[in-house]
C-alpha cells in the first residue's frame, strides 16, 4: 500500500510491487484506493484483478489480507481453490459466494444506517444544547433589559419633573414680565396726562398774558396820548411867559 494525501489525513494506493521495492517506491500495477478517514472506511477495489494476483501467487501484506477479506476477495480464492480439488462444483461457490455477499453488504448497510443514526441523533443532541444554551442567552438578555428599563423609569421621572420645573419658573417668569410691563407702562400713561394737564393750563397763561400784553399797549397809547398835550400845553405856557416876560 503506497501512502498518500496529506499531513494526518493519509489514505493509500492498493498496488502490486516488488517485495524489495520501497513502500511509496516504483509499482506494478494499481489495483484501487483505500480511505481511513471516512466512517466506514471508503475502498475502491478491482476484484477481478486482485483475484488473478492472488492465484499467481502474490502474497498480501497485512492491512492488504484485511481489506482483501472484507471485500470477498479471500473468500473467492478459497471457493476456485475448492473447485480446483473437486470439493465441490463451480455452481456450488457461486451461490455460496452470492450469499456470502449479500450477507456482507447487509451488514455493511446496517452499519451505514447506525452511523448515520449516531450522526443524526449526535447532532439533535448538539442541536438542543445549543437551543438550551441560546434560550438561556436570551433570557438573560431579557432580564438585563428588563432590569434596564426599571433603572431608566426614575430616571425619566426625575428628568421629566425637572422639565416640569423649568416649565412651571419660565411660565412664573413670563407672568411676572407680563405683570411688571403694564406696571412700567403706567408712569408713562400718566406723564402723558400730566404733559396734557400742562399743556391745558399753559394756554390760560397765554390767554391771560396777552390780556396784559392789551392793556399795556392801551395805557402807553393814553399815555403817549397825554403827553404831547401835556407837552404842548406846556410849550405855551412856556411861551406865555416868555411873552409876558
Amino acid at each position: 500500500m503506497a501512502r498518500h494525501g496529506r499531513k494526518r489525513k493519509p489514505h493509500y494506493h492498493i498496488v502490486v510491487t516488488d517485495s524489495r521495492a520501497p513502500r511509496d517506491g516504483r509499482y506494478i500495477e494499481r489495483l484501487g484506493l483505500y480511505n481511513p478517514n471516512t466512517n466506514p472506511a471508503t475502498i475502491d477495489l478491482d476484484f477481478d484483478r486482485a483475484l488473478d494476483w492472488l492465484q499467481m501467487g502474490a502474497q498480501p501484506t497485512e492491512t492488504c489480507r484485511a481489506i482483501l477479506s472484507y471485500k470477498g476477495v479471500l473468500y473467492k480464492n478459497h471457493l476456485l481453490n475448492g473447485v480446483k480439488k473437486g470439493a465441490f462444483s463451480e455452481e456450488e461457490a457461486g451461490k455460496r459466494f452470492e450469499s456470502w455477499l449479500s450477507e456482507k453488504e447487509s451488514k455493511i448497510q446496517a452499519k451505514k444506517d447506525r452511523v448515520s443514526t449516531e450522526i443524526e441523533s449526535d447532532r439533535k443532541k448538539r442541536l438542543e444544547v445549543e437551543t438550551k444554551i441560546s434560550e438561556a442567552r436570551a433570557a438573560e438578555m431579557a432580564r438585563k433589559l428588563q432590569v434596564d428599563d426599571t433603572e431608566s423609569i426614575p430616571e425619566e421621572t426625575e428628568e421629566t419633573a425637572r422639565a416640569s420645573e423649568v416649565t412651571s419658573e419660565a411660565a412664573a417668569k413670563e407672568v411676572t414680565l407680563q405683570a411688571e410691563e403694564p406696571a412700567a407702562e403706567e408712569p408713562e400713561t400718566d406723564t402723558p396726562s400730566a404733559e396734557s394737564a400742562t399743556e391745558a393750563e399753559e394756554p390760560e397763561v397765554n390767554e391771560t398774558e396777552p390780556a396784559t400784553s392789551v392793556e399795556d399797549p392801551e395805557k402807553t397809547q393814553e399815555e403817549t396820548e397825554t403827553t404831547p398835550e401835556e407837552s404842548s400845553g406846556a410849550e405855551e405856557e412856556s411861551e406865555d411867559e416868555e411873552e409876558k416876560n
